[in-house]
């Protein structure tokens, strides 16, 4: 069986200021089963570094339906298409592999399940209850989701 996984928990410098989220445990998880390494925001097409990015007027889920944006830190820049598509192609990679299971980076704008990033109005980041653009998707499809605090 295989899982997708965030890259940056498996210490990929993928994470927006270009470090990564080593995670023990993962790694660890990694001897036993089979991790497929996925950075949305990479597939989407941000660079790393990047600015660090909220969602804005909701969550992921209503980024997926339009009704919100994710926008940077500070200056307010609407990034939503690189996380959208970054999204859709963690999800064709899922599909590839017949990938019903994912262990995703808590938190994060993409991969944050249950709790994310929200932008308020002056784009300072404060964590709120809701899952990130591409958790949104994933459940969406029926793919079960954990974060690396769950293990």
């Amino acid at each position: 069986m295989t899982k997708l996984c965030s890259a940056c928990l498996l210490g990929i410098n993928c994470k927006y200021d270009g470090t990564n989220n080593l995670n023990n445990k993962v790694v660890e998880l990694s001897k036993k089963e089979v991790l497929i390494p996925v950075c949305p925001e990479q597939l989407g097409g941000e660079p790393t570094p990047r600015p660090s990015s909220g969602i804005y007027g909701g969550t992921g889920a209503d980024v997926l339906k339009s009704n919100a944006t994710v926008r940077t830190i500070n200056d307010g820049k609407d990034v939503t298409k690189y996380y959208t598509h970054g999204a859709e192609e963690v999800l064709k990679i899922a599909k590839m592999f017949g990938t019903k299971e994912a262990i995703l980076k808590a938190r994060s704008p993409s991969c944050g399940c249950g709790q994310t990033w929200q932008l308020d109005e002056k784009f300072v980041n404060h964590i709120v209850k809701g899952d990130g653009v591409t958790v949104a998707l994933l459940k969406k499809n029926g793919i079960k989701i954990i974060t690396e605090e769950q293990l």
